[in-house]
Order: structure tokens, then sequence, then C-alpha cells
């Protein structure tokens, strides 16, 4: 995998079911701006908030519209390994073979041996090597640690199958060591700022969430890495500083609040419970602060 796949943002309506006809619209906007392809369900896309009877519909629905089954990267991160193993099949029979998978969350700082078995699991209850799996590693949200020893063993166990790692850790350091430690695996940065770093020490891309307000931009970083603009460079900052503006808000509702500014469709407020909107106060300061960016945002 290479390029910009961003984790599309979920919309739904004011009752929090999926709305399909707008999700399409988006991932049909990601491309034409010059994404490689798109991910779906992963955090950033309140993966977890919905059933896997809603994700296997809208994945069918976005492959009905248009979309190549090699466009779209498909999060079968789950609760349960049996419903991710559900979820991986569907999406090969879909011709989804890239997949992205993060072990269950709930139980705290799990083992080495429990998260590496986890992946095996998946992987032999797919049973398809055609599948094409990328470990999440998010840990300040899920506690789980792909170490470089874990990911070494899964790549011998299951070679050919297991073909890279999509880093949110959110540190510099952390992904230069896995692009430098893994020549051979895709590495894909989920810290926009680290983007171009990254691939300058041998990343492949990202999969980020200000893709979906700005794919423009991060094509941009993503396609000549050594000769990132010095605007471009800034306005990925100013673009994060939002997501830290309002203390106790989660990034997911800052980037629907920011896709509803600059398209003006208030529709992208809503979310699926646990989240929920933004207090009036805090949409307004959100909104009011990307504005504030000024002409820079034509470069979005």
């Amino acid at each position: 995998m290479h390029g910009l796949w961003p984790a599309l943002l979920t919309p739904v309506t004011q009752d929090g079911q999926l709305d399909t006809p707008r999700m399409i619209a988006h991932a049909k906007h990601m491309l034409a701006s010059g994404c490689e392809g798109v991910t779906i369900f992963g955090t950033t896309s309140e993966g977890p908030a919905f059933t896997n009877a809603e994700r296997k519909g809208l994945l069918e629905a976005l492959i009905g519209s248009g979309l190549r089954p090699d466009q779209i990267v498909v999060t079968t991160s789950c609760s349960a390994l049996a419903d991710a193993i559900d979820l991986g099949r569907h999406a090969i029979a879909q011709g989804c073979f890239r997949q992205l998978f993060m072990p269950p969350f709930y139980f705290r700082n799990p083992r080495a041996a429990g998260i590496i078995e986890s992946v095996s699991t998946v992987v032999r209850g797919i049973g398809d090597d055609r599948l094409k799996l990328m470990l999440y590693h998010i840990p300040a949200l899920s506690s789980v640690v792909f170490s470089h020893a874990s990911i070494q063993t899964l790549v011998e166990r299951h070679p050919g199958i297991v073909i890279g790692v999509k880093d949110s850790s959110g540190e510099l350091a952390h992904g230069l060591a896995l692009a430098k430690a893994f020549p051979a695996l895709s590495i894909l940065s989920g810290a926009e700022q680290y983007v171009a770093e990254i691939m300058c020490a041998g990343g492949s891309g990202s999969i980020n969430g200000l893709g979906n307000i700005s794919p423009g931009l991060m094509a941009r970083i993503i396609a000549r890495p050594q000769q990132v603009d010095p605007q471009d460079a800034k306005l990925v900052l100013d673009l994060l500083a939002l997501l830290s503006l309002c203390p106790g808000t989660n990034f997911v509702n800052v980037y629907k609040t920011m896709l509803a500014e600059q398209t003006g469709d208030a529709s992208w407020l809503h979310v699926r419970a646990p989240l929920c909107p933004l207090e009036p106060q805090e949409e307004q300061a959100v909104r009011a602060a990307y504005r504030a960016i000024g002409p820079a945002l034509s470069r979005v």
C-alpha cells in the first residue's frame, strides 16, 4: 500500500443512523481529490459503534456506487474475534483484500502473546491467502501495542498476508523506527505532521483523519515528501491545532465540525453515541478558528 487513504468520517443522521448517500458522496470526493483510496470503519469512522450488518451494508453500497474494491481498506476491528473474522470474510467476498485490524481493546495492556494470537486467529479464520492485513497500532486509544518483536513474529508466521502497520502512535521517533526496521512492509503514518519525514525514511504514505478536511493538501505532501511547501507544512499544523482548541472534545467531533464549516452542511455534526454533539460554544469556537486560518484554506 502506498499513498493517501483517508480514515473516512462516517456521516450519520440526527438519530445516529448511517447516512449512506452522504458517505458515498464523501468517498467519491476523496478519490477525486487525489487519494489512492479510502479507509472505512476505523476509529475516525466511529467504526466499533456500528454493527457488522451496518458495516457490511455500507461496504456493499460503496462498491455498488462505483468504487473499486481495491480502493477501499476495510477496518475489521471488533470486540469479538469471530465478528472480525465475519467482517474479513465478507470484505474478501466483495474483493476487498486490504484490511486493517486492531485486536480487541477492552482488556487494558494485553501481553504480546495474546496480541499475536488474536491476529493469527483472524488470519486463520478468514482463511484466504489473498488477504492483505495492516496491523493497527494506536496504543493511546486501545492500549494494544504492536512491538517490533510482535510484528516480526506475525510477518514470519503469515508471510505475504501481514503487509504493514498503520502507526497511530503520534510519535515521530516511533514511525521512523518502524520504517527503518521493516523496509519490506508498508508503514502508513496516522500523524499528519510527520508523514513527510517518515516517508523520507522509507514509509509508504498515510491513513489519517485530516485527509477528510484537506485531501488535496495531504496528497501533495505524500506525492513529494522531500519537497514539502512551507505553506503546506504550516497549514497542516494550523488545522491540527483545532483538535486541541477546546479541552475534552473528541477528535471525531472536531473533524466533523470542520467539515460542516467547510461544506456548509450541518448534517456532518451528527455522531453516534457514546459520542455526543459539541456544546454550542465549542462548535462555534472550532468554526471560528477554522475560518480564521483564512486564505490558506484554498490550499486544502
